[in-house]
């Protein structure tokens, strides 16, 4: 790092997995593979959503949403991350790892919400369907996007200015793939204390309160489906709630182990994989948990296809 002193920081250096050279190569070609395949996968759920107008409705605009804030996630880590795979070291300004940072908890923090949302939304359709267009109309639905939005824009604003309000004045090198809170907050030279019981409130707030009511919708739902006979489709709407349950549960564990204890105990490797599980995995698995298994979409899909070929007829 080129600095003159503590409080003139020039760049960072990101480690990436620098011990382990010989696996660099091997982990950018499947790195590369699945943020293509997350970028391709989430893309067409925008296009299908935007484009059909029978999927202008509450659960599949919060899935488009999510979607955006899918893309957006995986298009401020990967490029970065790839670049540091492809290289031993590879050197980061100050501003660009504040506008990383910053990024990626906007977009984590807007996904958290999001998905609360999204779990009350189907709570609503399942168990009280008569009344869920007055529970779900158009004002709520806007207002809980809006919300979940906001308070990304809110929860990164005031942590990542927090964290580089701080002097930098030790070692440079971030051993991690990105700029996240966690490993650039080992380099601070200060006292910590109070954003850490910050961030462990904040997470508490921002990661757990959301995944519980997830939980708590999701088993209102369960004993609904339970009410149900058997030839309404049980077992599918067994196997939905459990792959949904599977991806909130990587998603908010991963973030809560990493977010909870900034300076935690894990060691570098241990934190990365964590980091890798909610920023890697997650955007990849929605696509096909959340929609591409849906039959509605599957028939938008090949109803615009349809309408394009006819297109090409004339």
């Amino acid at each position: 790092m080129k600095r003159q002193n503590q409080s003139s920081v020039v760049d960072f250096i990101l480690l990436g997995f620098s011990n382990f050279p010989e696996l660099q190569e091997q982990l950018f070609g499947v790195f590369l593979i699945i943020y293509l395949v997350t970028l391709i996968g989430n893309a067409i759920i925008i296009v299908i959503i935007s484009l059909e107008e029978s999927l202008h409705i509450p659960m599949y605009l919060f899935l488009l949403n999510l979607s955006v804030v899918d893309v957006s996630f995986s298009a401020v880590i990967m490029p970065e991350m790839l670049v540091v795979l492809s290289t031993e070291k590879t050197s980061i300004s100050f501003v660009s790892c504040f506008a990383q940072m910053y990024f990626i908890l906007f977009f984590g923090g807007t996904e958290c919400f999001l998905l609360g949302a999204m779990a009350y939304d189907r709570f609503a359709a399942i168990c009280h369907p008569l009344s869920y267009p007055m529970i779900m109309n158009k004002s709520v639905f806007v207002k809980l996007v809006m919300f979940s939005w906001i308070s990304g824009i809110m929860v990164a604003t005031v942590q990542a200015t927090w964290v580089f309000s701080f002097p930098f004045c030790g070692p440079t090198e971030i051993n991690h793939l990105f700029c996240e809170t966690p490993p650039v907050l080992e380099l601070v030279c200060a006292d910590t204390f109070l954003f850490e019981i910050y961030a462990f409130t904040g997470t508490i707030l921002i990661v757990m309160v959301p995944f519980l009511l997830i939980l708590l919708s999701y088993i209102q739902i369960l004993f609904a489906i339970l009410k149900m006979p058997p030839t309404t489709g049980r077992q599918k709407a067994f196997s939905t709630c459990a792959s949904h349950l599977t991806s909130v549960t990587l998603f908010y564990g991963t973030a809560s182990m990493t977010y909870l204890q900034p300076k935690s105990g894990y060691s570098p490797e241990t934190k990365k994989l964590m980091s890798l599980a909610y920023t890697l995995l997650t955007p990849l698995l929605n696509p096909l948990i959340y929609s591409l298994r849906n039959s509605e979409m599957k028939r938008a899909l090949m109803k615009i296809w349809r309408r394009k070929a006819d297109l090409h007829t004339f």
